[in-house]
């Protein structure tokens, strides 16, 4: 099976959290099912990944301070053809923070959360990027706090772990802080509790 059809196969058996992850699963399914370059960011609607890293007490997340976004945020970025996002979103944990993690087996595909998020347009590397959806999916990985930490300049310009309770107010982002980051908070903090 390529590695497509798996992946569309988890996001089919994954159970939504809540109505926007059941929204969010229908609309990332229907463009998979509808664009065969939905893996690549030229597309309007591509697909994209995160990894919400934390340390193995499950206390504490890896964050980064976005240039673009100018806040402190979770790991991700893009497919660019690659449609093995596991794998993606370890690599862009290393690029992004020298840090490497192993991912839990958390649910169908190791996925841990789905999200549409939209990008408003941007400049980068010069040159304007229009308003875009990123069809997100979420991995959750542990790794060692002790390991060196690096920023990639391009991308960010800090980087560190925080207790949960930091991750919402360190945010500039209403909408990732009331839809995303306290569900993917929650969800790690159920996970602790039922590996305790």
């Amino acid at each position: 099976m390529s590695q497509t059809l798996t992946l569309f196969s988890d996001l089919l058996s994954y159970v939504p959290e809540n109505e926007q992850e059941e929204c969010d699963k229908k609309a990332i399914l229907e463009v998979m099912t509808n664009n065969r370059d939905c893996f690549h960011r030229s597309e309007v609607a591509h697909m994209a990944c995160s990894v919400w890293t934390v340390d193995p007490t499950y206390t504490k997340t890896l964050l980064v301070h976005h240039n673009i976004y100018d806040s402190w945020s979770w790991i991700g970025g893009h497919a660019d053809g690659n449609t093995d996002l596991a794998s993606v979103a370890l690599r862009e944990l290393e690029e992004e923070t020298g840090v490497t993690g192993t991912l839990v087996d958390c649910g169908p595909g190791k996925i841990f959360s789905i999200d549409v998020l939209t990008v408003d347009g941007h400049q980068k590397n010069g040159a304007y990027v229009g308003s875009h959806l990123h069809m997100n999916v979420t991995y959750l990985a542990v790794a060692d706090p002790d390991q060196p930490l690096r920023v990639k300049p391009d991308e960010n310009s800090g980087v560190q772990w925080v207790d949960l309770d930091q991750v919402i107010p360190l945010s500039t982002e209403p909408w990732i802080c009331e839809h995303v980051y306290k569900k993917l908070i929650r969800k790690t903090r159920q996970l602790a509790a039922e590996r305790s």
